[in-house]
């Protein structure tokens, strides 16, 4: 996963909405979004290598994302950081709990931010940084360095969230929230960042929605909770920067 924009706790109809990109080399085997075999209370995509996860949530309205560091210096650590996510989901710790276990063992994997939390609380961690932040109510972007961190597609992304959002007093279209991530503007030059992979690479990774022969955005992801405790994921897919398909799922928190 490498742009999330999320909006928490600052609208009138939702608690927390999600838009987020997935980018992947297009050979990586994945599963689509779904409920999964082994626990069921799970909904996401999945990575068929390691089988863990970038983004899901659970029927009792645990939600977690993550992302790489992005830093060609950083180690791999030991485990998959899609683990990461998948545990989030399937225990029970207090976000708080969570996260101070993730800070105590930061080594083990190599360099992510995660957000983990419901629609009442959201944490985030940095395990480079060793860094925790609550976050706060409002609008939110998280790309490949830390929270907030102003990279072009931070930013965009994140202004184009709150501006819709805002101008929403009650429910979002789901087409449009899509819309705000499938923008492939290659950002300027003298706005990148450099992140020791090089001014080629920054470019290709500039965008929102990435699309190159190798490597690109693999699926974009809808996630909103209202205060209904209503909760709806709509994924799609992609296969070399093509669209492939949709899949919606709809439950309250707390049935089955």
């Amino acid at each position: 996963m490498c742009l999330v924009n999320f909006h928490f706790q600052d609208h009138p109809f939702y608690k927390l909405i999600v838009v987020a990109n997935r980018d992947e080399f297009y050979k990586r085997p994945t599963a689509t979004a779904d409920f999964w075999k082994e626990y069921p209370n799970i909904l996401g995509g999945r990575d068929l290598v390691h089988m863990g996860t970038w983004l899901g949530v659970n029927r009792d309205g645990r939600f977690a994302a993550l992302t790489n560091y992005r830093d060609p210096a950083e180690a791999q650590g030991q485990f998959s950081r899609g683990d990461i996510v998948r545990i989030f989901l399937a225990e029970s710790d207090a976000p708080a709990d969570f996260i101070q276990k993730l800070s105590n063992n930061k080594g083990s994997y190599g360099g992510y931010n995660v957000v983990v939390g419901d629609g009442n609380q959201l944490l985030h961690y940095n395990n480079v940084l060793d860094e925790i932040n609550e976050i706060t109510p409002g609008t939110h972007s998280l790309s490949n360095h830390t929270l907030n961190t102003p990279w072009p597609k931070v930013a965009k992304g994140k202004q184009r969230l709150s501006e819709y959002v805002q101008s929403c007093p009650s429910e979002v279209t789901i087409d449009t929230l899509f819309d705000i991530i499938s923008d492939q503007t290659i950002a300027e030059d003298g706005e990148l960042p450099d992140t020791g992979v090089g001014l080629e690479m920054e470019r290709l990774l500039s965008p929102l929605f990435i699309k190159s022969p190798n490597y690109g955005t693999r699926s974009s992801t809808v996630l909103l909770i209202d205060k209904d405790n209503h909760v709806t994921f709509v994924e799609q897919t992609f296969q070399d920067g093509e669209f492939l398909e949709e899949n919606r799922f709809a439950f309250k928190i707390g049935e089955i």
